[in-house]
């Protein structure tokens, strides 16, 4: 399993009429976290996509326990439990206020693409090897991924992939 820690100050113009931060902000701090743990690890997003692979998000999901509000110090855990498979990986999140308490959880499923077609492709292979290191045989089962080789790899990219 690979996990990685990024800290964010709520900044006033994130927060809503409630003083709390407004539900939308909170893709942009997995995102965040994504880049950072990317980063690292030594995976650049440019050099990925100037590659020709981008990873848009497949599907996205936030459960908010306690609110954060303005000038709240925020640890966004991003926590990768397996090894990506085929053509997508799964982050999960859990942020944290100053005190430890678990305000928000989440994850998203990313998709690898090719830019110029919006279909998937595999996990480039600089980024197989730099996240091999952090798992086990015992990580490959997936609850959440289909089973390898369940999606052919001529089926058609999902509609909002396509260019």
């Amino acid at each position: 399993m690979y996990t990685s820690d990024i800290q964010i100050r709520v900044r006033y113009a994130e927060t809503d009429q409630m003083g709390y931060v407004y539900h939308g902000n909170y893709a942009a701090y997995f995102e965040v976290a994504r880049t950072e743990a990317f980063r690292k690890l030594g995976i650049s997003y440019k050099e990925m996509e100037a590659d020709g692979v981008g990873m848009p998000v497949g599907e996205i999901r936030t459960r908010f326990r306690r609110p954060a509000r303005y000038d709240d110090l925020l640890t966004v855990r991003l926590l990768l439990r397996q090894p990506a498979e085929g053509t997508r990986v799964m982050f999960e999140y859990e942020i944290y206020n100053e005190a430890g308490d678990l305000l928000t959880e989440g994850h998203t499923l990313m998709v690898f693409v090719k830019t110029t077609t919006g279909r998937p492709v595999q996990m480039p292979v600089s980024i197989q090897e730099r996240l091999a290191p952090y798992f086990s045989d015992e990580d490959i089962d997936s609850p959440v991924l289909p089973t390898p080789g369940a999606i052919p790899p001529d089926a058609p990219a999902p509609a909002a992939f396509r260019k």
